[in-house]
């Protein structure tokens, strides 16, 4: 093949340092934006940013020039500039040091999208820590739970 094509979908979670509430109602809308533009600054579709306080949950494509731990590092570096630029109080704001990388087919897609949209709701009943637990069961990763919270 002559041209290189692909089309891989991704859902990546991570969250805050220690899981603080950084992320409020003010600035939560104007942050999941910024992350779809960081997203697409480096050639990847986002196709839904949102999450809660705590974290966040990104549906987008991995784009074919990049490996995941670039595109998150890439994503991760800029917006936490961005909301430490916002007010002086989030000067001390930083994301956690991992993330959670799942990959979906074309046809599970809108079922994300879904999910990300009512976080709000889903987090009534669950925390992120069982959040993440589940989708790392879920997808047969196996972790050592001692280095996966900072």
């Amino acid at each position: 093949m002559a041209q290189s094509l692909s089309k891989i979908l991704m859902h990546l979670v991570f969250s805050t340092k220690n899981r603080e509430t950084w992320l409020i109602d003010s600035l939560r809308p104007k942050l999941h934006a910024y992350l779809a533009g960081a997203c697409r600054a480096v050639g990847s579709e986002a196709y839904r940013v949102g999450g809660i306080d705590d974290h966040v949950h990104i549906a987008c494509t991995l784009p074919r020039t990049l490996t995941v731990s670039k595109l998150l590092e890439e994503i991760k570096k800029s917006s936490s500039a961005w909301v430490k630029e916002q007010n002086t109080q989030f000067g001390a704001f930083s994301w956690q040091a991992g993330y959670g990388a799942f990959s979906l087919g074309q046809s599970q897609l809108p079922a994300l999208l879904d999910y990300i949209d009512n976080q709000r709701e889903h987090h009534q009943s669950r925390t992120f820590k069982e959040e993440l637990l589940d989708f790392l069961n879920r997808y047969g990763i196996e972790y050592d739970e001692r280095y996966i919270w900072d």
